[in-house]
């Protein structure tokens, strides 16, 4: 039996390593941390969530939300280990961070099949009796990186992820802050500090005279030569630099949110349909115990003491204790369309994959969906089937699809979006309703996974 490699503990190869162990494959599970840690892990946890802690909406209606859905008819444990360990936020899948990554770890440790390696590998395993799946994210080590641009002499192209801070939820003032849901709409599980226009305005001038944390030497020359963000972890103080009311329509906007308190009955609240605020930042729950929440859309890369004054002077935050400060760094992804074909495996050496945001996907439920994926099609390889080709109807397909696209002119990391599915015909006036028109392509979706589940 050939032997098979995965270099990266993170979601993709957490993933992978339990599909292919749970189906009776040996597996060597190579992950550095922790003799060697990456400067935006906390932990030597597998698995670990080390930006936000939402893996976005479970609508059916949401790309995020269909995503979710089709990787667990394929099989996903890192989705059930999400659902057992979900904080509330509505409609989305947001976990407690800590309680998930260590009930991943254990998963890893128990199962017979999974050899750890705590060793930072720095040459791609050239054995032809071997498979190796690269799945070592964002952050991948400087080593391996040169021996991947050595091995397939294609360009790295780099661009910057940033974290936001957590508070204690006991050192909020909920005199001023309040629960609530955007139109009232799901379970009240996000707290929220509304802002005046003068408090906005206090709020905006530190933010933009605020200095920065100084970026390693390595990330410095990166920036210098290609300063790019990734629009969805955009720094706060980049994006108000686009603007002063750029927040108040991205991740501080108030439409919608409305502090029940201020009404005397439910038919005034009703009634009420003007904007309530100038601003609200709102804050979403971190881990289980519910004592953790973090800033949302607060990634930053400011200085700590910045930091602290900028949280404390949003109203209700006055006095907020931060267990752990946003910070920046740089991310590393590959140029899959040269470097890969649509089952995620190299074009140039049929015993190697890659998965992972490390192939420029953008996204905690991408990420294990692509380790899935490349799992899916190293059993099938390993037992001489063909491999899975999704078809871009599927959200998933319509993901690797995109990634592995030749034509790309200039390729750049992607989220699951409706914009990458296949199109399909349909009455013109549910193509005009989004609700209608979402359904009609999630449902095509999970038809098209259902069936394919079968065949495998």
């Amino acid at each position: 039996m050939k032997k098979i490699n995965i270099i990266g503990g993170g979601l993709a190869g957490s993933e992978a390593a339990l599909y292919l162990a749970n189906s009776g494959y040996s597996v060597n599970l190579y992950e550095m941390r922790p003799k060697k840690q990456t400067g935006a892990h906390n932990s030597a946890d597998f698995a670990e969530f080390v930006c936000s802690n939402s893996l976005g909406s479970m609508a059916l209606t949401s790309a995020s939300g269909l995503l979710k859905k089709e990787i667990e008819i394929l099989g996903s444990n890192l989705i059930n280990f999400a659902k057992n360990h979900s904080v509330p936020a509505g409609n989305s899948l947001a976990i407690d961070r800590y309680g998930f990554s260590n009930a991943v770890t254990e998963a890893i440790k128990k199962n017979h099949n999974i050899k750890i390696i705590n060793e930072e590998v720095e040459v791609i395993p050239n054995d032809p009796d071997s498979i190796t799946l690269i799945a070592t994210g964002p952050l991948t080590s400087r080593a391996l990186c040169a021996n991947i641009k050595e091995e397939f002499g294609e360009a790295h192209f780099n661009f910057f992820d940033a974290i936001a801070p957590i508070v204690k939820k006991e050192s909020i003032d909920f005199d001023t802050a309040f629960y609530g849901a955007r139109w009232g709409k799901g379970e009240p599980d996000f707290i929220n500090c509304p802002m005046e226009k003068e408090d906005y305005e206090k709020f905006y001038d530190i933010l933009i005279n605020s200095e920065k944390i100084e970026l390693k030497d390595f990330e410095k020359d990166l920036f210098q030569n290609n300063p790019k963000f990734f629009e969805g972890c955009m720094p706060i103080e980049a994006m108000a630099k686009r603007g002063a009311d750029t927040l108040r329509f991205g991740p501080m906007k108030p439409v919608g949110l409305f502090d029940g308190r201020k009404f005397k009955n439910e038919e005034e609240k009703q009634r009420c349909k003007k904007q309530q605020f100038y601003a609200v930042v709102q804050l979403r729950q971190d881990n289980k115990e519910a004592d953790l929440y973090n800033l949302v859309g607060f990634q930053t890369n400011l200085k700590w003491g910045e930091q602290k004054k900028l949280v404390q002077s949003i109203p209700g935050l006055q006095n907020a204790e931060i267990v752990r400060y946003g910070v920046m760094h740089a991310n590393t992804f590959i140029n899959s369309p040269n470097i890969l074909n649509k089952h995620l495996q190299t074009k140039t050496r049929k015993n190697l994959f890659f998965a992972g945001q490390l192939t420029g996907v953008e996204g905690y439920t991408e990420s294990i969906a692509t380790g899935l994926f490349a799992a899916i099609n190293i059993k099938r390889y390993i037992e001489d089937k063909p491999l899975i080709q999704l078809e871009a109807k599927s959200m998933l397909g319509a993901l690797i699809d995109y990634i592995t696209f030749s034509e790309h002119k200039h390729f750049q990391p992607v989220n699951s979006n409706w914009g990458i599915v296949e199109d399909m015909e349909m009455p013109r006036h549910i193509r005009k309703n989004k609700e209608e028109k979402n359904t009609l392509y999630s449902n095509r979706a999970i038809e098209y996974i259902n069936n394919l589940k079968n065949m495998l």
